[in-house]
């Protein structure tokens, strides 16, 4: 599957990863699904930009990138146990 869909914004919350796209749209996914996130401390999930056109987001401090495509989709990033 091939989304070009960009971002615009992300906020966090106790629960999702909400990212506002370009076009408006907002997608949101269970924070849960992403580990790295879910454990790391406010400062550094505010800490983040937009790559590859907007279509992927960086979290510098945590070495974390995710595709907008892949929250699309429903792709977990869990890492297994």
């Amino acid at each position: 599957m091939n989304i070009l869909a960009s971002g615009k914004a992300v906020r966090i919350d106790n629960q999702y990863l909400h990212v506002e796209l370009a076009d408006g749209r907002i997608i949101s996914t269970p924070l849960d699904w992403y580990q790295e996130l879910l454990t790391a401390d406010e400062r550094d999930r505010f800490n983040y930009h937009f790559i590859c056109g907007a279509t992927g987001i960086e979290w510098p401090a945590l070495d974390y990138h995710l595709s907008i495509e892949s929250m699309l989709i429903g792709v977990h990033h869990q890492i297994a146990a």
